[in-house]
């Protein structure tokens, strides 16, 4: 069966002070984050990885990663391919002044016609843990919706606020909505947006999603109607969290698979020493190689 990933690599992420924090290096050997993810989706079954750009950084990343990783994946029969998400592709002018892309809900309908199969979507920038990508193999053979959920505790910064969509889960571990929040602070033990305390081990989405086929079409029939219902045409964005929420307030059901494993990423500039130390523990505990794809190809 194919299982494919999706990796969104189009942004460039502003708060990190410049450059594309996506091609970071952060192992010990000059890996980035997406090398980690690669890794862990093949030794987990998946076989098809697709990455989305934007022309504008294709290059870079070729040079980075792309070439390199295509080589990897020849070897072992995986499937790579390329998908452009683009800020003029839309079935209507672009409006004056706007510089964002579409958001994560644009960034996969650029897969149309690349992606036939159920698959899975993950952040470039963001390390998940391999027992996240077990989980998210296992699903795809089902062909259903699912979200890897992270317990709040391991996603958070020591440099700042992040955002984190804080899910609502019923007692059958399905979805029923996700409380988009802005500027949560670790404090200690903690995790406070000003003065409110949300419980540290809530689930929180990391935008690691199970999508069946039939997504992509969703995504091809609502993306005009996001379009046309804009309030901030400047900076308004087709969010995947917010796709599923229609969906699931249609009838559709969406299982939470729940993972201890620690999420870190380069949200701020000061993240990055972070995330590299983070590597380290992770090589000293055995989890990776020097050689970090010898384990797959032994």
């Amino acid at each position: 069966m194919k299982k494919t990933l999706a990796i969104l690599a189009a942004g460039i992420g502003s708060r990190f002070g410049g450059g594309i924090k996506q091609l970071e290096p952060v192992g010990p050997c000059g890996e980035i984050i997406i090398d980690y993810s690669i890794h862990d989706a093949i030794k987990a079954g998946f076989n098809k990885i697709v990455f989305i750009i934007r022309k504008s950084i294709e290059s870079d990343f070729e040079e980075m990663i792309g070439s390199r990783i295509r080589a990897i994946c020849d070897k072992l029969n995986v499937e790579t391919a390329y998908a452009y998400q683009e800020l003029e592709n839309i079935p209507c002018p672009v409006p004056e002044g706007r510089a964002k892309p579409w958001g994560t809900g644009h960034a996969v309908l650029a897969c149309k016609g690349i992606i036939n199969e159920p698959f899975a979507v993950i952040n470039a920038d963001d390390y998940y843990g391999k027992h996240g990508f077990m989980k998210a193999a296992a699903q795809l053979e089902k062909g259903t919706y699912a979200m890897i959920g992270y317990i709040l505790g391991n996603t958070l910064s020591d440099n700042g606020g992040v955002t984190r969509g804080i899910c609502k889960v019923d007692i059958n571990g399905a979805l029923t909505g996700i409380d988009e929040t802005k500027d949560i602070v670790k404090s200690g033990d903690k995790a406070l947006v000003g003065n409110r305390e949300i419980p540290i081990s809530s689930l929180a989405s990391m935008n690691f999603w199970c999508l069946p086929a039939s997504f992509i079409n969703e995504l091809e029939t609502g993306f005009p109607k996001f379009l046309s219902s804009m309030s901030n045409p400047l900076k308004d964005e087709y969010l995947l969290p917010t796709i599923v929420d229609g969906l699931i307030r249609r009838g559709e059901k969406v299982d939470v698979l729940p993972t201890d494993d620690k999420w870190f990423g380069v949200t701020y500039k000061e993240d990055k020493p972070v995330v590299v130390e983070s590597f380290k523990r992770l090589y000293a505990q055995g989890e990776y190689s020097k050689d970090l794809y010898s384990d797959i190809f032994c």
